[in-house]
């Protein structure tokens, strides 16, 4: 998956708004929610590729590191809630999509995860 086919996945998911918050760095992509403003994932540039910073159970976290080379801790966030994930490495888009998913309910305001509960969600 490329950045650009992340940064749509990400756009078409209800309520968020992407930006480039950081200045004089607008290859770096924040994610967030509209109604609480938190982020939810954080793509830059590392070295000669990018990742995405995905917040995750901390348990989950730890069995995904395990299970592909391309999940580490995060860079520059909190280790036990966040994975980086490394674009074109082993991790599957629809793995990585269900990642972002996830990430993206943790830090979901309580109304939009009542008003997506109401719906059929499409991890579960």
């Amino acid at each position: 998956m490329t950045k650009e086919e992340l940064i749509g996945y990400i756009s078409s998911l209800p309520g968020v708004v992407t930006d480039c918050p950081f200045s004089e760095d607008f290859e770096s992509v924040v994610a967030r929610h509209s109604d609480n403003r938190k982020w939810f994932g954080l793509i830059m540039k590392l070295d000669s590729g990018y990742i995405v910073n995905l917040k995750c159970e901390p348990m989950q976290a730890d069995f995904l590191r395990s299970v592909y080379k391309g999940v580490i801790p995060a860079y520059h966030m909190n280790k036990t809630h966040w994975n980086s994930v490394y674009f074109e490495s082993d991790v599957p888009e629809a793995e990585l999509e269900k990642m972002v998913w996830e990430s993206f309910m943790l830090t979901a305001s309580a109304a939009k995860k009542k008003a997506l509960d109401s719906k059929e969600r499409q991890y579960e």
